[in-house]
């Protein structure tokens, strides 16, 4: 049997209120041997999904929650992230690639979770996200720095 490691919180809507929750998975990470590449691309898309919770969901209100779930193995990493606000379709996100939607804000943050996690889905409501990345998966930039 895989041994997963799951945390569940409810933060405040502010963006000091992932410290704690990332420092508990990078240590998670760090005992499972995940790559570097694997822990940026997961906070990457962690602070996107938070970001648009409180920003958009929440409309930066602190006194709403976001619950958030962690569920890490050797395998894989899951993620759950719900917030209180109405929710929305994602399939109405304009494609920010499109040379019309360059000069836009909406969907970078959708985008970029994409780009780096294996899996990004929504509940019917569009009030809860669920992501998971793979352990050394090939998602998102590879290009090293010189």
């Amino acid at each position: 049997m895989t041994d997963i490691h799951t945390h569940k919180v409810t933060v405040q809507s502010n963006s000091e209120a992932l410290k704690e929750s990332w420092q508990w998975l990078l240590k998670q990470f760090e005992s499972m041997d995940y790559s570097d590449h694997d822990s940026f691309a997961v906070h990457l898309a962690l602070e996107e999904a938070f970001y648009n919770a409180i920003s958009h969901g929440h409309k930066m209100n602190i006194e709403k929650k976001v619950d958030i779930e962690f569920n890490v193995s050797p395998e894989k990493v899951d993620i759950y992230l719900t917030d209180s606000g109405p929710g929305f379709d994602p399939n109405t996100i304009p494609d920010c690639r499109l040379p019309e939607n360059l000069y836009k804000t909406e969907g970078r943050g959708i985008f970029l979770m994409k780009a780096y996690m294996d899996l990004v889905e929504y509940n019917k409501s569009g009030n809860c996200v669920h992501m998971v990345r793979h352990r050394n998966s090939s998602k998102g930039v590879t290009a090293k720095n010189n």
